[in-house]
């Protein structure tokens, strides 16, 4: 996708469907974040703006278009009655916020995701600062891969674990900021795996996770076991996603690490 898609600057009716609603919303957003980046604050500033920004945008566009959904944001308290609601969006407005204030950073993302009766139903990822926007509705194809194994991880918390997993299947570890960024860098041919611990929001990762499941990747725990999304407390305790030819491998790497 190019980056005429980021000049998209249409709302879309309500009888949009929710695809084409969380691509036209991200779309925007990431327009928005562009532009605020281009002026004249930086640092925690720029970040604390761009974060508020972005939700604005991101709830009134949902909400215009599905008035009676609920919306989970990591920018607004949490409403613990949205677990018992058939249609939740799950935002992050601003991934990677201290990415998007230092000054060339391009590991940032907008997330949009929809959960339909506590299953992951859609999710949309916006690279605005690359001109990406990647869509569960599209999904790009898997490119190919060659070469040493190469893991993403947190550019500021990388869990040790991953350290281990990296010496059992001599591979490269790359740091990276936004969640968002690491999970769509395994679709840019950048990364084969993404691992973390040490915990999440699910705002961190339902977007990234729709996304990477369309296009063919695993996406589980560390141990195997489902993704769980419209929980409360908000939080999933780590996540893995990796090219299908290496989950296993992954796994069983994990696995042993762990003993």
């Amino acid at each position: 996708m190019s980056t005429t898609e980021l000049e998209r600057s249409v709302v879309e009716p309500l009888d949009a469907d929710d695809a084409s609603i969380a691509y036209s919303a991200a779309s925007e957003a990431g327009r928005e974040l562009l532009s605020l980046g281009s002026g004249f604050i930086w640092g925690q500033a720029l970040g604390k703006a761009g974060d508020r920004l972005s939700h604005e945008i991101l709830c009134a566009r949902l909400l215009a278009a599905r008035p009676n959904d609920a919306i989970l944001s990591e920018e607004a308290s949490d409403d613990p009655t949205r677990i018992h609601r058939d249609r939740v969006w799950i935002i992050d407005p601003l991934d990677g916020t201290r990415e998007f204030g230092e000054p060339g950073r391009t590991d940032w993302a907008v997330h949009v995701a929809l959960v339909c009766e506590q299953r992951l139903s859609m999710g949309v990822v916006a690279l605005p600062a690359r001109g990406r926007i990647f869509t569960s509705a599209e999904p790009p194809p898997l490119p190919a891969r060659s070469g040493p194994l190469r893991i993403v991880v947190s550019r500021t918390r990388p869990p040790a674990i991953a350290f281990e997993v990296a010496r059992r299947l001599e591979a490269q570890l790359i740091p990276m900021g936004s969640a968002g960024a690491k999970a769509m860098s395994i679709l840019l041919g950048e990364s084969d795996v993404y691992l973390h611990a040490g915990g999440q929001y699910l705002w961190d990762s339902a977007a990234p996770v729709a996304v990477a499941r369309a296009a063919g990747l695993h996406a589980s725990r560390l141990d195997g076991s489902p993704l769980l999304y419209n929980l409360h407390p908000a939080w999933q305790p780590d996540l893995l996603i990796a090219r299908p030819e290496l989950a296993q491998r992954v796994l069983e790497a994990v696995r042993e690490s762990s003993q």
